[in-house]
């Protein structure tokens, strides 16, 4: 039984070697699912947290842009005043007519128009320049004077009152629009600059969970690879103790008992033997 037995010695050291090196793979798979795991869950974290700070941004443009509506309703509504108190103040200058011989207003401020005009695109000589700056000064003056007659007037003075300030008001919403829309578009394209930088963490996340589940079912093999080892082990150790002595089941009395050589050889082919086999041939042994 000699060579049966270091067949089978040497068939358990194999299975030892094939146990202990699926056990080496297999933690070297489960450290490396574990590396990659924690790798995930800190890209879910940041995805999260960047997730969350977009939606932030988000909520504050749209609250801008609320604001933006109502300081252009504002701004349309103010306009509309402005318009209404310029037309009454014109109507009442135009229903209060000029001190005797005074140009009216009106005439004057067409008069200065012209002459300013004429002074943008004509060229002129110094002497001419002179005369034309000199007639507009006059002619705002007249102008001038025309407005603090206008001003004495209680009706006027209150009409022009509300005039300023509805400019006032139009000037300021008008404003107010411009920094509110500008401060929403910046909101908006921190916004989609952290989206963006959500979708790429999700595509990494997507990435490395599909190689989580990679390593993960590698691992798995090589842990069913070591357990089937280890029972090839135990299945040898128990084909060892046998045939170093084991008890022989009375069952075999009747069977024809294998021989060795044909025993030897399935050994040596990896082919399944069982510890009834090898006690039969222990049994013809020793007979």
């Amino acid at each position: 039984m000699t060579d049966a037995t270091e067949e089978l010695e040497r068939k358990r050291a194999e299975s030892n070697a094939r146990a202990d090196g699926h056990r080496a793979k297999r933690d070297k798979l489960n450290a490396e699912a574990r590396e990659v795991a924690e790798k995930r869950a800190q890209i879910i974290d940041e995805l999260h947290a960047k997730s969350s700070e977009a939606q932030e941004h988000r909520r504050h443009r749209d609250d801008l842009n609320d604001q933006v509506r109502e300081a252009k309703r504002l701004r349309e509504e103010w306009n509309r005043k402005l318009q209404e108190t310029s037309d009454k103040v014109q109507e009442l200058k135009r229903a209060r007519p000029p001190r005797q011989g005074a140009v009216p207003v009106w005439r004057l401020r067409k008069e200065l128009k012209e002459l300013e005009f004429r002074h943008m695109t004509t060229a002129h000589t110094p002497d001419q320049e002179k005369r034309l700056i000199e007639e507009m000064k006059r002619l705002e003056a007249g102008i001038r004077d025309q407005d603090d007659q206008f001003r004495q007037d209680p009706e006027i003075e209150k009409a022009t009152t509300a005039l300023n300030e509805a400019r006032a008001e139009a000037e300021k919403h008008h404003a107010a629009v411009g920094g509110l829309a500008e401060e929403a578009q910046k909101e908006h394209e921190t916004m989609v600059g952290l989206y963006e930088g959500v979708d790429e963490l999700r595509r990494q996340a997507d990435d490395i969970q599909a190689k989580l589940i990679e390593v993960k079912a590698a691992a798995d093999e090589e842990h069913r690879s070591h357990i089937a080892a280890i029972e090839e082990v135990r299945d040898l150790e128990k084909m060892l103790y046998a045939a170093r002595g084991g008890h022989v089941p009375t069952r075999w009395a009747t069977e024809e008992p294998p021989k060795e050589e044909d025993f030897l050889a399935r050994l040596k082919k990896g082919e399944k033997v069982s510890t009834e086999d090898l006690l039969e041939l222990q049994k013809t042994g020793r007979g």
